[in-house]
């Protein structure tokens, strides 16, 4: 980018007049950004790995260190058979009260009717609620660079590729959510169709948890984001290690005129490849809210579809007991224990 293109990119966030009088302030700061972009600073504070790295002395992001203690720190609480169930129910709607709309989304009730029926029978309930994404100042889930196309080992687990300090890409959502991931030990996802697919927030989420299905824990071994050596690491044999597999998982795609079954396949094939475990035939929900009917009254809709607030509450109990199978290694995939031919 030329110096003439940053600062257009760089000034346009402060368009409102009110900045005028920090206009010298600004002028010295964007030269400290400019100075971090064309010098390529993606991680300007680093560590040394340590011994609990292939490489020790390779200089290894702390934000990224601090991540992946988090999201390991909750693998063993998750891990530990003395602590509460643990359910993530994700709203996967963009439309919010604090949205243009500035309405409530059909997705939001629906995953409240599941928190509570969870909450009532004693389970811990994380909501994340992917609309923020539209509504939270500079909150983001920064789009997936497909590394792993170039070479598995190339994805490192967590995600290293954000925040990037030189681009400006910061306020990362992913590193959290990858935590809240960890700590639970099913999933329930709540998501409209928009245009035969999920959500844009959704899909946004699910590219980034590429990482999760045979991600690179260890970025020392590709000395950050070198192909070659990620290559190298795949052709020797990569095993594709799925860190979230085991818990279980619910589905719950609604629309008004199509595309409920091709989105709703879509999510479960993912959770299925990715080793999640099915609750049941139950626990996946395909449903049309109105067909055809207007927008304007879909939540008068929804008010009066007793049936379909019964099937939510249903997915919750299905994945409810399926995690209480799993906890009791009651329930396994009956292909769990056989060798794939092909590990991609």
């Amino acid at each position: 980018m030329s110096r003439a293109a940053f600062h257009e990119r760089f000034i346009a966030r402060f368009y409102d007049p009110a900045f005028r009088v920090e206009d010298a302030s600004l002028d010295r700061l964007e030269s400290i950004a400019w100075q971090a972009y064309s010098e390529g600073r993606k991680s300007p504070v680093t560590r040394k790995a340590g011994a609990d790295y292939q490489d020790p002395n390779y200089d290894l992001s702390v934000e990224w260190i601090e991540a992946s203690s988090r999201i390991q720190a909750a693998q063993q609480r998750q891990a530990d058979p003395s602590t509460h169930d643990r359910v993530l129910v994700i709203n996967a709607s963009s439309r919010n009260d604090y949205t243009c709309p500035g309405e409530m989304s059909k997705s939001f009730r629906l995953s409240m009717i599941a928190k509570d029926e969870l909450a009532n029978h004693g389970v811990e309930v994380d909501v994340l609620d992917l609309s923020r994404l539209t509504s939270d100042r500079d909150l983001h889930i920064h789009p997936c660079k497909g590394c792993v196309s170039t070479a598995m080992p190339l994805c490192h687990w967590p995600c290293s590729c954000y925040p990037n300090h030189s681009l400006g890409l910061v306020n990362d959502w992913m590193n959290e959510i990858y935590e809240r991931f960890a700590a639970a030990h099913a999933v329930i996802f709540v998501t409209p169709v928009y245009w035969y697919q999920v959500s844009s927030p959704l899909k946004l989420l699910m590219d980034r948890l590429v990482c999760a299905d045979g991600g690179n824990p260890d970025p020392t071994t590709t000395h950050g984001k070198h192909p070659d050596e990620a290559k190298q690491l795949e052709l020797a044999g990569w095993s594709y290690p799925k860190h979230l597999a085991g818990r279980a998982y619910g589905v719950v795609v609604h629309g008004d005129v199509a595309g409920i079954e091709g989105s709703r396949r879509a999510l479960t094939d993912w959770l299925d490849w990715m080793g999640f475990v099915e609750a049941g035939a139950k626990s996946r929900l395909d449903r049309f809210i109105g067909y055809y009917e207007p927008y304007a009254t879909s939540h008068d809709t929804l008010d009066q579809d007793k049936a379909v607030q019964a099937e939510v509450v249903n997915v919750a109990h299905a994945v409810r007991n399926a995690v209480t199978a799993i906890r009791q290694e009651r329930l396994k995939e009956p292909d769990s224990g056989l060798d794939t031919p092909r590990m991609k």
